[in-house]
């Protein structure tokens, strides 16, 4: 590098070069300087030389003459070579060639907090000249507003690049909802996981849909993590924590059955189970059938109404008879059902096992059980809970309709007034309704490469600048980004080992600190 006409490499530089080009001498010798600024300089972004151990998506601090130390990210980083084309074809030819090359690096800045503790940007630009320090984790937490060990906070992860615990706050995402968001082997499962194990530590009251069966394994313990990242999380299980229910035991051994009664059920809900598509041709009939089989018993099965039906001479009723007897062979409607006492318990985390039930019949378990929850959550007949939902877009579709669809808009619009909150994972972010996805203020999200879910990101997280939403197709397996709640700026976190053993696919724990 040429200071003032005289040849000086990088780490001299650094320490002599003042904003006009005037020898000094470093004032921080104690800090880790990392480059220079140089060129034209803005309030908001400035680009640097680098000259020290620096990396892309890594916290700086830069000294301003009248607001004090400043944090920025560095959002872009870049090799100039003098390597021409032609002299390439010298080294390919095995002559030796003098490369001169230096990297430079674009900050956009973050800010810093005023008396009143406020956030705020410089008014005027830094200097050319001036050092740039990598990023203390004093100042990192001051300015980012990141508060460790504290009694509602669930520890996600360690902030990328650096020992800072990341903690999400427990109320803040009850009151403003949750998505999870990552490419099928993101680690979006893993991910959600560890939140559910912090919601057990804190006792919330939860219940989690899951249509594969991945969140009873959490009763047993994971194995030991031997890496170079400590995120100081010990191996241990919540059997005593986890009740789990399934309408298949034959598979999930170690669930309750999960029963429901027909009592409740009216003739258009039972239709919509069925694949019978002019549902006006069998709604009387099947309404008749009902009222006549409630006309003499209190409770009643499927097999009751199906007499009626081939009983009746007069109807045509074969398709819907086909269509009941198949319901009748999923086996999840029974003379007495399981109590929503039994379902949700205080303090518990309850799962619902959908392993090995048709995708239909899915979607009136869900219906069922998560209007049962809002109705009851409004007079105060179950404890505030957090409601997980795994393959969201399964229930809560953008194009076309599921027999959930209605409950999952009232809950992401209604629920947190009444202590009801929602989490929503997924792989695909473009298939979940927006009207869902945009109430969601705090978001979780992982490696994401579809370019329509990219969109769909994009438009739905605030306080999201170009170049952060542009990594989030780069990012490393087990590296999220977090938005929302009480993370007031998006922020990298290498997600935290599991304390648990995870049911899903297998997943990078501790990923590289690159970009």
């Amino acid at each position: 590098m040429v200071v003032d006409g005289i040849q000086m490499d990088s780490d001299s530089a650094v320490d002599h070069v003042e904003s006009h080009g005037t020898p000094k001498s470093n004032k921080y010798p104690d800090m880790d300087c990392v480059g220079i600024i140089y060129g034209n300089v803005g309030t908001t972004a400035f680009n640097f030389r680098v000259a020290g151990n620096i990396e892309k998506m890594e916290y700086v601090q830069i000294e301003h003459d009248t607001d004090g130390w400043v944090l920025g990210l560095v959002t872009e980083m870049e090799r100039k070579t003098d390597l021409s084309l032609e002299r390439a074809k010298l080294i390919s030819d095995g002559e030796e060639v003098s490369i001169e090359e230096k990297v430079t690096a674009t900050v956009d800045l973050i800010g810093f907090r005023d008396d009143r503790n406020l956030l705020q940007v410089p008014r005027t630009p830094f200097k050319a000249g001036d050092l740039v320090y990598k990023g203390s984790d004093t100042l990192i937490k001051n300015v980012i507003g990141l508060k460790e060990n504290t009694d509602t906070g669930a520890y996600i992860g360690l902030l990328l690049g650096h020992d800072i615990r990341v903690e999400v706050d427990i109320n803040a995402m009850v009151q403003k909802h949750v998505s999870i968001l990552a490419k099928t082997g993101g680690g979006k499962s893993f991910l959600c996981g560890g939140l559910v194990e912090e919601f057990m530590k804190h006792d919330v009251t939860v219940l989690v849909v899951d249509p594969h069966g991945e969140y009873g394994s959490m009763r047993e313990k994971g194995p030991a993590v031997h890496s170079s990242r400590n995120f100081k999380v010990s191996p241990r299980g919540y059997s005593e924590k986890i009740i789990e229910f399934a309408t298949d035991t034959n598979i999930n051994k170690k669930a309750q059955p999960l029963k429901f009664t027909l009592s409740n059920l009216e003739a258009r809900e039972l239709l919509s189970l069925t694949n019978i598509k002019n549902v006006r041709t069998y709604l009387t009939s099947l309404r008749k059938a009902i009222e006549s089989v409630r006309g003499v018993k209190k409770e009643y099965s499927l097999k009751d109404i199906i007499h009626i039906l081939e009983a009746d001479e007069e109807t045509q009723s074969a398709a819907l008879i086909a269509e009941l007897e198949y319901l009748n062979e999923v086996n999840i409607f029974a003379s007495k059902g399981t109590r929503i006492d039994e379902i949700v318990v205080k303090g518990k985390t309850t799962i619902i096992n959908l392993k090995g039930t048709p995708p239909d019949i899915q979607e009136l378990i869900v219906n069922r059980i998560c209007t049962a929850l809002f109705e009851l959550r409004k007079i105060g007949k179950v404890p505030p809970m957090m409601l997980v939902v795994e393959e969201a877009h399964n229930y809560c579709p953008q194009q076309g309709l599921a027999a959930s669809s209605k409950i999952f808009r009232t809950i992401a619009s209604e629920g947190r007034k009444f202590g009801l909150g929602l989490t929503i994972i997924s792989q695909r972010a473009a298939k979940i309704d927006k009207n869902v996805l945009s109430q969601c203020n705090t978001q979780m999200i992982l490696k994401v490469t579809n370019p329509n879910d990219l969109k769909a990101i994009a438009s739905s997280v605030e306080g999201l600048t170009t170049s952060v939403a542009d990594e989030i197709q780069r990012l490393p397996i087990g590296v999220a980004l977090v938005i929302g709640g009480n993370i007031q700026m998006p922020l990298f976190v290498e997600v935290r080992s599991r304390e648990t053993k995870h049911g899903g696919e297998s997943v990078e724990i501790v990923p590289s600190k690159r970009m």
